[in-house]
């Protein structure tokens, strides 16, 4: 990391004196292709696609609701060529924090990646719970909660919480064997989708997935409207695909291997996405399945009975642990690049001096994961996490590629990867995250509408406001001279 130290350092500070990790503390490249593939597969799945698809359904009113699972893997395969080039270019954890800071250079770079890591500290955490909040919705086809024990309606909040719990200890262990243990979610989730599709194909009712409603061919404001919060919803659970850049330094030959991991992951979660709702609208009416609060779960049912029912549930719970263990795993890596940058608290820079992993940060993201479980709901947090991420991770991102293609070229130098037909799908990754940030609606707030759009934006202008603060109180750029730039 070229900031890690400077020539001339600033005076010590809590967030600003930690040094760069020592050698024998560096991070250990042990994922290779298939484990890193795995990862990113088990982080994109999730609870997801169970707990948005109703919706889906009803926003777009009828089985076009197709439509919206391919607008999703459209955006992702294409934002997915910024990911590959970038993380083959950086390969180093953190992800968008090391991104953001070299695409934009020593001055704007600083703001950028500080923004990134701003908006993280609030992102992160709500990711981690809206994992296992879905788990613990799930959770309740199987064993109803909110009854009269004496925990009554915080039962649910209590498994959202312990399931953070559980995934940390999970993850307290060298990156080798989490490698391993990766594979072996992965395996339960192809096994749990493979089952949902094959029950579809094979009790497959083409007159339901062909029942139209007669306004379905209408590309009118309604279509549109509906089109944008499906996608909305869809999106999420799409989202992870570039989870391995965020691990990029504990791949192995990641300029090759960060690249492929990406475009397979996403062409093959798009593909299964895309089986299972189809046959799922061939089996159950989307009338009913649109106000389903467990459709996978009534889908397994319809077919095979509450029994099948049931074990289908705990599969889909196998995934949903899955893809907490894959995000917080990755999630934990952010806060360490930035502190081992020298430019965040210096407590998230230490690595464990056996196992050689980041154990502060895991830890710290983890215990907030599990407070925020227990405090919000899931409906609170889905659209709020994509406000708050598109601005600086993704439309930023998309900028930064353009901005780092410029300056490496000035300076002779050769990306690992490069998108095809560039810029064209850095400029249509712009407009489409564009457009799924003003679909993301809005809260009631004691009567007020508050739009999640513009409360991304306020945390972003106050994320601004206290770097500034920061920046004029160690005086750094913009209130003094760039450090190690």
């Amino acid at each position: 990391m070229p900031d890690a130290a400077h020539s001339n350092p600033p005076p010590a500070h809590p967030e600003t004196a930690a040094p760069a990790p020592p050698a024998d503390a560096k991070l250990e490249r042990g994922l290779g292709l298939t484990q890193a593939t795995a990862l990113n597969m088990i982080d994109m799945i999730g609870i997801g696609p169970f707990i948005v698809a109703a919706d889906v359904v009803k926003d777009m009113g009828g089985p076009q609701a197709l439509l919206a699972w391919l607008a999703g893997a459209a955006l992702s395969m294409i934002d997915g060529c910024i990911w590959a080039e970038q993380g083959a270019a950086m390969p180093q954890a953190g992800g968008s924090y090391v991104f953001l800071r070299e695409a934009y250079g020593p001055r704007w770079g600083r703001l950028m990646s500080f923004l990134f890591i701003w908006q993280t500290l609030f992102q992160a955490p709500l990711v981690m719970a809206s994992a296992s909040i879905g788990f613990a919705s799930y959770f309740q086809y199987i064993v109803p909660l909110g009854g009269a024990s004496i925990f009554g309606r915080y039962e649910a909040n209590a498994i959202s919480g312990w399931l953070v719990a559980l995934l940390v200890f999970l993850l307290y262990r060298r990156i080798t064997t989490i490698g391993r243990i990766s594979v072996t979610i992965w395996v339960g989730v192809l096994a749990t989708m493979a089952w949902l599709i094959w029950g579809g194909l094979t009790h497959f009712d083409p007159a339901l997935l062909l029942d139209f409603p007669p306004q379905a061919g209408e590309l009118n404001w309604l279509f549109w409207t509906g089109l944008g919060a499906a996608s909305v919803r869809t999106m999420y659970s799409y989202l992870g695909y570039y989870n391995v850049c965020h691990l990029g330094g504990e791949i192995r030959h990641p300029q090759r291997n960060i690249p492929r991991a990406i475009f397979i992951s996403i062409a093959g979660i798009a593909g299964l996405y895309l089986l299972m709702q189809t046959s799922i609208l061939a089996v159950v009416p989307w009338r009913e399945a649109a106000e389903s609060k467990f459709l996978a779960s009534t889908f397994v049912e319809r077919l095979y009975g509450p029994t099948a029912a049931k074990l289908a549930t705990a599969m889909i719970l196998w995934i949903a642990m899955g893809s907490l263990f894959s995000l917080t795993l990755g999630y934990s890596r952010i806060p360490y690049a930035a502190a081992a940058d020298g430019r965040f608290f210096s407590i998230f820079a230490r690595v464990h001096p056996t196992k050689h992993f980041p154990h502060v940060s895991l830890l710290i993201l983890g215990a907030l994961g599990f407070v925020f479980s227990l405090l919000f709901k899931l409906s609170e947090v889905i659209a709020a996490i994509l406000a708050m991420r598109i601005l600086v991770q993704f439309v930023g991102g998309a900028v930064g590629v353009m901005l780092l293609r410029r300056r490496w070229a000035a300076e002779g130098r050769e990306l690992p990867y490069r998108m095809p037909l560039f810029p064209w799908p850095a400029l249509v990754a712009i407009a489409g995250w564009l457009a799924i940030l003003f679909s993301t609606g809005a809260i009631e707030v004691r009567g007020v509408r508050v739009y999640y759009w513009l409360a991304g934006l306020l945390m972003t202008a106050l994320g601004a406001l206290v770097f500034l603060a920061r920046a004029r109180m160690l005086r750094e750029w913009p209130f003094g001279p760039v450090r190690g730039g």
